[in-house]
């Protein structure tokens, strides 16, 4: 349940990748080589592991075929890597791109590594997730001013000593933590309060819990090509209430014909769940034996907002079914967009927003729309990167 260390790198396509913030934890490291034994790999130089990660990764100029990277054998199903250094293969290495910078950290595994541990087995693997999501949440606001975000990253290593000492996470909520050091809370006195419930709360009680979910989807429109679609989501909570380590149960119960929701992962505040719900994986096929809940998380709340699980879900069809036609003339564009709304989808949208990206095209100097179903109101906005944004209004 720790992490032997933690990187954000930065890739850019023309100028490379350069290293923004790491950091090593040799105590850990210690432990790693006890528990690992000749199956250790030690971690290599910064410069030598960006190198190996983006090779790993996809992103250098290379484009040769790799047996070991790039066989069919091998389908990626999750952010866990393989990274191929000097020493060996440095795993499990999780790594995840969001925005230019790729975030990643090495969790310590407390057994050989040979064979390889199931990763379920592994408890530092979904608290180095995160640790990297609170990490990628305090740095996004500020990734597009350069400044701000080289100040942010340069206050990592003081917040990091209270949300991960010794490589230990204990609260993954970054940006709720000061970075100075005059400002840093008191270990609570009272024993049954845990380390990520920094205050008590005095009011009426409350629990407000937000559910995002996305649907990634490729559409072909033919019939000899299959459609193909993710859908994942995220359980948001803020749980205002009094007592020092109060306990909170969450349930979830899918609605009628609902897909059951796989590849679950927990906040560390969670103290008990269901084996079943943690086994259910997207990679097996659905059948009847597939936990479909209900989804019960009993947790100790942290002070402020936290992400209490992710999940994935294998659906039937997508909720939009769309197609496009583009035809060039001169120096016209001539664009056609066909959105469909399935027929199990209710039509409860206060807007429906389409984004299409015109790259390397310049700016958009005239635009006509017309609208063949449906609302007439049309709101557009020219980005600066050519992309042209339409938001249907009621």
């Amino acid at each position: 349940m720790a992490l032997r260390a933690l990187w954000v790198l930065r890739h850019d396509p023309r100028a490379g990748g350069a290293v923004l913030f790491s950091r090593r934890y040799p105590t850990v490291e210690t432990r790693a080589e006890a528990f690992n034994g000749s199956t250790h790999v030690a971690i290599p130089s910064d410069n030598d592991f960006l190198k190996a990660l983006l090779f790993e990764l996809r992103l250098t100029d290379d484009q040769s075929f790799v047996e070991h990277r790039d066989t069919c054998t091998r389908i990626d199903h999750s952010s866990v890597r393989s990274v191929r250094v000097e020493g060996g293969d440095l795993w499990p290495v999780v790594a995840f791109q969001k925005s230019g910078l790729i975030y990643a950290c090495l969790p310590l595994v407390e057994e050989t590594l040979e064979p390889r541990p199931p990763l379920l087995t592994i408890s530092g693997l979904s608290q180095g997730l995160a640790l990297l999501f609170g990490i990628l949440d305090y740095i996004s606001p500020s990734r597009k001013n350069e400044a701000e975000m080289s100040a942010k990253i340069g206050q990592l290593r003081n917040l990091l000593i209270q949300a991960c000492p010794l490589g230990t996470p204990l609260n993954t909520n970054i940006s709720s933590l000061n970075s100075s050091f005059d400002d840093i809370q008191v270990i609570p006195t009272d024993e049954k309060q845990p380390v990520w419930r920094s205050n008590t709360y005095k009011g009426k009680p409350q629990v407000n819990v937000s559910i995002t979910e996305k649907v990634k989807c490729m559409q072909y429109d033919k019939r000899d090509v299959v459609d193909m679609w993710q859908v994942y989501g995220v359980v948001n909570c803020k749980c205002d209430i009094e007592g020092a380590a109060p306990n909170v149960t969450l349930t979830l119960n899918l609605p009628t014909n609902g897909s059951p929701l796989q590849d679950i992962l927990v906040h560390h505040c969670v103290t008990s769940v269901d084996p079943a719900m943690l086994m259910s994986s997207s990679v097996d096929p659905l059948d009847d034996s597939v936990y479909s809940g209900p989804y019960k998380f009993p947790f100790i709340p942290p002070s402020d907002s936290f992400n209490l699980c992710y999940y994935t879900s294998q659906v039937p069809v997508p909720p939009i079914l769309g197609c496009y036609q583009l035809i060039e003339e001169g120096s016209q564009l001539k664009l056609t967009v066909n959105l469909k709304l399935h027929e199990s989808i209710k039509n409860s949208f206060e807007y429906c927003e389409a984004r299409i990206p015109f790259f390397n095209r310049g700016p958009i100097a005239h635009l006509e729309y017309k609208v063949s179903y449906g609302p007439t109101g049309f709101v557009t906005r020219e980005e600066p990167t050519g992309l042209d944004h339409w938001t249907e209004v009621p």
